[in-house]
């Protein structure tokens, strides 16, 4: 079967350049990747074709620390970027989603960042990768909870590009 991907887009009160700066630049990532209430004790990034990004994140109140990889696959900055996400070990190897054997072992991702009434539409389209029909069906069925970490992630987002742009 054929699952429709995973989309979410918001409207961002700022410069398209601004956003490609804070999705592309390490220094920026810890500031607001990952849910709310995350901190990102490792953030490792090669910004290019080939490269990855390799980072933790510490779960709110001392619990649970993640492990994550990108595998960037395509930049054309300052418009879109495509990357292979998957579960990650300290080592950078490939490790299965934790809470769910059946999730994929990798996803998809495209982000778009649109030049839009003053600010930036951003896009992001998310899909199973190289996975069994199970782990489509899997990653289907979670898309109302993606869609609640990634709204969460967006306000994140929000806050850290407003404090860039406070005078």
């Amino acid at each position: 079967m054929n699952y429709p991907p995973f989309v979410i887009t918001r409207l961002l009160k700022a410069p398209r350049q601004l956003v490609w700066d804070v999705y592309s630049q390490e220094k920026h990532l810890p500031h607001w990747l990952g849910p709310k209430g995350c901190t990102m004790p490792h953030c490792a990034l090669d910004f290019r074709p080939g490269g990855t990004l390799h980072y933790s994140m510490a779960m709110p109140g001392g619990g649970m620390v993640l492990w994550g990889m990108w595998q960037i696959r395509e930049v054309q900055a300052p418009e879109k970027l495509v990357l292979v996400q998957h579960f990650s070990d300290p080592q950078r190897g490939v490790t299965r989603n934790p809470w769910d054997d059946q999730w994929p072992l990798y996803t998809l991702a495209t982000t778009t960042l649109t030049e839009q009434d003053g600010g930036t539409l951003f896009r992001l389209e998310w899909q199973a990768f190289e996975a069994s029909e199970q782990e489509q069906a899997t990653f289907f069925a979670g898309h109302a909870s993606m869609n609640q970490g990634w709204s969460g992630n967006l306000e994140v987002l929000e806050d850290y590009l407003a404090l860039l742009q406070t005078p």
